[in-house]
């Protein structure tokens, strides 16, 4: 019974996030020897929230050291971000994703709030 009710939410919910493309991204060559760089762009589709943390990963979950202009930025709603990810190119050989992952404001209610991570993984 349990189970029929939480599908037919879940089929019937409107599922809205933040996407981030490319979904396969490529490290590219820079000016700087040693260093690789990946260009992303985000968009956001969620009207509750605006700001976004950006993290790089390897296979097992670990945080992988990175630089960009912000690791943490704000997009109003529907709107979009272009941004570069520097990485160490010995690093590069190790990892597995990018994310960003959404920010929550607290506010003092009591309405739930969801918090999203959308990840583009290296091939």
């Amino acid at each position: 019974m349990y189970r029929s009710i939480i599908l037919f939410v879940l089929l019937c919910s409107k599922a809205v996030a933040h996407e981030m493309t490319p979904t396969y991204p490529k490290w590219g060559i820079t000016y700087i020897e040693g260093v690789k760089k990946a260009t992303m762009k985000m968009v956001n589709k969620r009207e509750d929230v605006e700001w976004y943390e950006i993290d790089v990963f390897d296979d097992k979950w670990k945080p992988i050291p990175f630089v960009t202009k912000s690791k943490i930025f704000k997009i109003k709603y529907l709107g979009h971000k272009k941004f570069d990810v520097y990485i160490n190119a010995k690093d590069s050989e190790r990892t597995e994703y990018l994310c960003s992952t959404s920010k929550l404001i607290g506010d003092g209610s009591t309405k739930p709030m969801l918090e999203t991570r959308i990840c583009s993984r290296f091939k």
